[in-house]
C-alpha cells in the first residue's frame, strides 16, 4: 500500500460526524414562542405599548432620596446640587412615606390587572431617581435594551436595572454603549411594525442609531421625533392608549408627526390646557384601559369616555413632584400581543 498522509485524524472524522448529526438549528428564531417558552421560561418583550400587561419593572422608593437635601434653587423653584448632580424639581422636599404608599397603590393596581411586578431592590448608590424605571430599559420583541442614561443625576442606574433582567430571565437584545445616550421616556411602540423617539438632550444622535439599528433587526421601523428646546421624552407629549388611539399634547409634538399620525387614521385626544400635564403620563395596561392619574379634568374625562376608554385612578402627585409620573415608574418588560 503507498504511504500517504491521512486527510484528517480519526478523532477529526467522529467531531466532524457528530457535529454534522447534531448541527447548528437557527430556526425557530429567538423570539418565537417555543424558544422564548422552552429557553427562557415565557414569552418576554413587547411588540405594542397596549398589549395586557403581564409584566413590568418597578423601583420602590427607599433611602436613595436622603440625598436629597435642603438646598433650594430659586432660578427654578426646586431644590438640587449642580456639584453633586442631584436635583429635586418640587418646591417642597420629598415625603418617603407618602411616596412608598403612592408607589404601592400603583403596583396594587397594576398586581389586580393580572401584571407581575419585578422591583429592582437596591438603587445604584447615591442614584436618587431610580424610580423612574421606564427610562433604563426598553422591551422589544423577545427582551430588552438596557439604555444608557444622559444625566449625570442618573447614570448607574443601569446595573441594578440589568441585575434585576437577569435575576428575573428576562434576556437582554442589546446594551446602549459607546457616547450614546438614550431613555425609555424617549421611547415608544405605535404598532407591532412602528416605533417612535425622541431626539433630544436625553436622546442623542449616536443613541438613536444604535436603537434603530437594533429594531430593523426585528422589523420595526423607527420615527425620529425631535423634541423642542430641552423637553427630554416624547413620554410627556405622545402615549398610546389603545389600538390607534393616543393622548397627546399638540404644543409639544411637530407638525410633521401630527400629521403622519393622522395620515394613519389615528384618534388623537388631545390634553385640554387645564389638564394636569401628568395626566398624559399614563400607562395602558390592555387596549382602552389606562392607570392614570386622579387629577383628570372633566373636559379630559369625557373625550376619554367618548373613545371607550377606562380609566383607573391613582393618586400620584408626591413621585410626581421628583420629575416623573405614572408612565416614568413602569417599565413594560412583557405584554400579550394584540
Amino acid at each position: 500500500m503507498t504511504h500517504h498522509t491521512p486527510a484528517m485524524s480519526e478523532a477529526e472524522y467522529r467531531e466532524n460526524t457528530f457535529f454534522s448529526i447534531f448541527g447548528s438549528v437557527p430556526e425557530p428564531g429567538f423570539d418565537s414562542l417555543s424558544e422564548q417558552v422552552g429557553v427562557w421560561g415565557r414569552p418576554w418583550g413587547c411588540t405594542s405599548d397596549i398589549g395586557k400587561l403581564t409584566c413590568v419593572l418597578m423601583h420602590r422608593p427607599g433611602d436613595e432620596l436622603s440625598v436629597v437635601e435642603n438646598k433650594p434653587m430659586p432660578e427654578v423653584g426646586g431644590f438640587g446640587d449642580p456639584d453633586k448632580g442631584w436635583y429635586w424639581m418640587g418646591k417642597t422636599m420629598p415625603d418617603l412615606a407618602a411616596m412608598q404608599a403612592a408607589h404601592d397603590a400603583l403596583a396594587a393596581i397594576l398586581k389586580a390587572e393580572g401584571a407581575e411586578v419585578v422591583y429592582v431592590g437596591d438603587a445604584a448608590p447615591g442614584r436618587m431617581k431610580q424610580i423612574y424605571t421606564r427610562d433604563s430599559v426598553i422591551a422589544v420583541r423577545g427582551g430588552a435594551i438596557v439604555t444608557r442614561l444622559a444625566r449625570r443625576v442618573r447614570r448607574g442606574e443601569e446595573l441594578p436595572v440589568t441585575r434585576a433582567l437577569t435575576n428575573a430571565g428576562c434576556p437582554i437584545l442589546a446594551t446602549i454603549h459607546g457616547n450614546a445616550v438614550f431613555e425609555g421616556g424617549g421611547f415608544g411602540i405605535i404598532d407591532e411594525k412602528t416605533a417612535v423617539c425622541s431626539l433630544s438632550v436625553a436622546c442623542n444622535q449616536e443613541g438613536v442609531r444604535q436603537v434603530e439599528a437594533i429594531l430593523r433587526s426585528l422589523g420595526i421601523e423607527l420615527i425620529v421625533v425631535p423634541n423642542p428646546g430641552y423637553r427630554i421624552h416624547i413620554d410627556g407629549a405622545f402615549v398610546m392608549i389603545d389600538i390607534d388611539t393616543a393622548i397627546v399634547n399638540v404644543n409639544e409634538l411637530p407638525f410633521v408627526f401630527i400629521d403622519y399620525l393622522k395620515s394613519r387614521k389615528m384618534k388623537l385626544i388631545e390634553l385640554p390646557p387645564e389638564d394636569n400635564a401628568f395626566s398624559l403620563n399614563c400607562l395602558a395596561v390592555a387596549p382602552g384601559r389606562v392607570v392614570m392619574h386622579t387629577s383628570v379634568t372633566p373636559r379630559l374625562a369625557e373625550r376619554l369616555d367618548k373613545n371607550g376608554i377606562t380609566v383607573l385612578p391613582v393618586e400620584y402627585d408626591c413621585v410626581e413632584l421628583g420629575g416623573g409620573g405614572i408612565h416614568c415608574s413602569t417599565s413594560p418588560l412583557a405584554r400579550d400581543p394584540l
